[in-house]
């Protein structure tokens, strides 16, 4: 392992230790967060389940998903594999649902994927005494605010969130992720398509992470991509603030109180 993979593994270790708990439960997509963050996870030697969570999932996801679980079963003994397919699941849901129609254009039940996940992941974390793994990056954690609210943002901790995309890749090469994972456009599999996050998101994340480290500064000399980058990253970045920040408490004065 390089300097970068020894240090969160041994942050990983270091909070393992404090928190009294046995080990790590890490939902894999088949993306390179997941891939990174699992084998981050395998490396402390704690047990780790990695849990792959398909709901009409495209079967390049799913395959991508399924090799990187296997190879790092056969590499760490530590590692553990689970398979729950939220596909039936998640159809009653959407049965159940007062209106059929997503008047959000298909948001709505796509952020259910996630929750969904997320409810099967503590589920799973809760039987064996460990903690859910986040698998976001800078970018999307503090950028933009790519990701479900209660949903893959509903972490016990985020062994990656302070590196940005470009870093996650680099990594994810030093640490041997299966090529197929490198090369993958990075998408967050929540669609059943093969929509990237790219498409969603208007940018890519290096046009992203440039945008979030010159935010504040001069926008003279930009050239129109990169003040069309600029807009897209502002209007995420003020749209999703909901996300970033703590929930609001209405904090009652003391008058009001007995």
């Amino acid at each position: 392992m390089n300097a970068l993979a020894q240090h969160i593994v041994s942050w990983l270790k270091d909070y393992a230790d404090q928190s009294k708990t046995n080990g790590w439960v890490v939902g894999v997509s088949g993306g390179i967060d997941s891939a990174v963050t699992s084998t981050l996870c395998a490396h402390t030697g704690l047990p780790t389940c990695v849990v792959e969570m398909p709901i009409h999932q495209h079967i390049d996801q799913v395959g991508r998903a399924q090799r990187h679980m296997d190879a790092l079963a056969a590499k760490f003994p530590n590692v553990s594999k689970a398979r729950v397919d939220l596909t039936e699941v998640y159809d009653g849901l959407v049965t159940a649902l007062p209106e059929s129609a997503d008047a959000s254009g298909g948001l709505a039940l796509a952020n259910s994927r996630a929750r969904l996940r997320m409810t099967t992941l503590y589920a799973l974390a809760a039987q064996r005494g460990a903690l859910v793994a986040g698998t976001g990056n800078k970018v999307e954690d503090f950028g933009v605010g790519f990701y479900t609210k209660y949903g893959d943002g509903g972490v016990d901790l985020s062994p990656i969130a302070d590196l940005v995309k470009t870093e996650v890749f680099a990594l994810g090469a030093a640490l041997g992720v299966d090529e197929s994972i490198l090369q993958a456009p990075p998408t967050d599999g929540l669609w059943g398509d093969d929509r990237t996050d790219e498409d969603q998101l208007g940018a890519t994340y290096p046009e992203l992470e440039w945008a979030m480290a010159h935010v504040d500064t001069d926008p003279e000399g930009w050239s129109d991509r990169q003040r069309e980058v600029m807009a897209v990253y502002t209007r995420l970045n003020r749209a999703n603030q909901h996300k970033m920040n703590p929930i609001p408490v209405c904090l009652i004065p003391d008058s009001l109180r007995g």
